[in-house]
């Protein structure tokens, strides 16, 4: 074989040159089984079974996956004490609700590439740690400026963790309900916002909690909760040293011994009374024969130059074709979700604001963003409508490997365009706290089932990368969709609503473009 580049570098070959087999599809091999033969990585997984130990995944992936919600969500609720505490005007404000999203967009681009470097477990590792370190050291700043930094640093973590997660769970799990255990996973984002909203509900009001000396240090109430909201991604940092690497990834590496012990040691733990040499798989080799992919090993070794030349790879690889067509519509579906659903989500409690003041959500008001410490309701309500996720959610696990993924996320782009003309019609605090509870509970159904969608559609050599790159649209369009909302909510409150609801319709159209991923084995 001849490679492009003639430089003497080392590989691992991943296949047999010499095989030009079909990729075929074989039965999943039981237990005593004595067949020498290769079997795919798919098979290889199929025959551990679901049991303890993916229960377990799903917990330490989904407490992880609570970290980035807690993170996420404590801006909007520190923000109106932060503001009085440290005298923030209203252009400060906007930056320090922007800045995690900026992290976030940076931190998921170079962080999911490095997973597709490095591996994904120690990736988890080092942005959990990055986001909790700073999340913490961002409650000790007296400065405003020195606590945005501290907060851009901390969005950099979770914008790597975020999409990291997802890829490395998802490589564990069996074909026929992988959309339904990764929707399982989704949920535990609800969980995060429920936990997130009740700690400030619980902590945030009682402003006689933390600790002031005369030399100007304070520790108000909101510090220590944006403290304990670090808890989840310094204990979820942890718990990954003991989880093992990726077999899908070492696959890839040409690493097939650690994988067989991998899948050995999860197929004990999954099964009861059982031997590492009683798992029926002696060969594994990656799902798509053809590929015939090649891992460098000089990465690893190559410094900073190397890793940098590798992400540039990987990444001009997501709009090369094969991947050309889904890449660009899945950036679109993303572009166009996060623009409406934070673009209307982020701005609810003005909604709030405006019906409890005697106008209508869009109404022709003058009615500027009040402090918000003088609503007794918005912890409250903030709590409720974390909870109208859970209904979507449910939704979203039985029905995505039933119903498949493109009706899912289809249907549930189309009905939340539809429900944001409602808001023309809201006149009250409860009709607007209703409102947002439906608005959550359709929307959170597109967000599974992206999630899904983003790990099936690329092989494992840039998944972690394509998942970092939909993570950087995703934060584009929230930084869009917060920014024409606020411009445009007082002068032409028609524009914004109709803007949200015919990208999410577009989102939804743009989705009968995408191939067909449900119960069909990982690349």
């Amino acid at each position: 074989m001849t490679h492009r580049n003639s430089t003497a570098v080392s590989y691992t070959p991943l296949y047999d040159e010499n095989d030009n087999s079909e990729d075929e599809k074989s039965d999943v091999p039981v237990r005593g089984s004595t067949n020498t033969k290769e079997h795919s990585y798919s098979e290889a997984v199929n025959a551990l079974g679901c049991g303890r130990f993916h229960a377990v995944l799903l917990i330490v992936c989904g407490w992880a996956n609570i970290s980035d919600s807690a993170e996420i969500l404590s801006v909007s609720f520190l923000l109106p004490q932060a503001s009085k505490t440290m005298g923030i005007t209203s252009f400060e404000k906007g930056l320090l609700t922007s800045v995690v999203f900026v992290g976030m967009l940076v931190g998921g681009f170079v962080w999911g590439s490095l997973a597709d470097v490095q591996g994904r477990r120690q990736t988890l590792v080092v942005s959990l740690g990055c986001n909790a370190i700073f999340g913490l050291l961002s409650s000790l700043c007296q400065n405003f400026w020195l606590f945005l930094a501290m907060r851009f640093m901390s969005g950099l973590g979770v914008g790597g963790s975020m999409p990291v997660i997802f890829t490395y769970f998802s490589e564990f799990q069996m074909d026929k309900n992988r959309g339904a255990m990764v929707s399982a996973l989704s949920t535990f984002w609800m969980l995060g916002n429920i936990l997130t909203a009740a700690l400030a509900w619980a902590v945030i009001p009682r402003e006689h909690l933390g600790y002031h000396n005369p030399h100007g240090f304070s520790y108000e109430s909101w510090r220590i909760f944006v403290a304990l909201c670090c808890i989840p991604a310094a204990t979820s940092m942890v718990t990954f040293l003991f989880l093992p690497k990726s077999p899908m990834y070492l696959l890839e590496k040409g690493e097939n011994q650690k994988v067989l012990e991998v899948l050995r040691k999860i197929y004990c733990w999954n099964n009861r009374g059982v031997s590492p040499e009683d798992y029926p798989v002696q060969h594994v080799v990656p799902n798509n024969a053809e590929r015939k992919g090649l891992i460098r090993d000089d990465i690893e070794r190559g410094g900073v130059l190397a890793k940098v030349k590798s992400i540039a790879q990987a990444t001009i690889k997501l709009f090369k074709s094969p991947l050309t067509r889904v890449t660009l519509a899945l950036l679109a579906i993303y572009l166009c979700l996060s623009y409406g659903y934070y673009g209307l989500w982020m701005w609810f409690p003005e909604l709030f604001t405006r019906v409890e003041n005697g106008g209508s959500a869009c109404g022709d008001v003058n009615v500027t963003m009040s402090n918000d410490t003088d609503n007794p309701h918005i912890y409250e309500d903030g709590f409720y409508t974390a909870l109208s996720n859970l209904p979507g959610n449910l939704l979203a696990i039985i029905f995505i490997d039933r119903l498949g993924r493109k009706f899912m996320l289809t249907t549930s782009l189309i009905l939340s365009g539809v429900s944001v003309f409602f808001i023309w019609f809201l006149h009250t605090r409860i009709q607007v706290l209703i409102m947002s509870i439906v608005f959550g509970a359709i929307s959170v159904v597109a967000w599974d089932t992206l999630n899904v969608l983003g790990v099936e559609l690329y092989p494992t050599t840039c998944r972690s990368t394509a998942m970092g790159v939909q993570a950087g649209m995703n934060r584009i369009g929230a930084i869009l969709g917060n920014l024409i909302f606020g411009l445009f909510i007082d002068a032409h409150c028609a524009v914004p609503m109709i803007v949200i609801a015919v990208m999410l319709a577009i989102g939804g159209f743009t989705t009968l473009t995408l191939p067909n991923t449900t119960k069909i084995a990982l690349k």
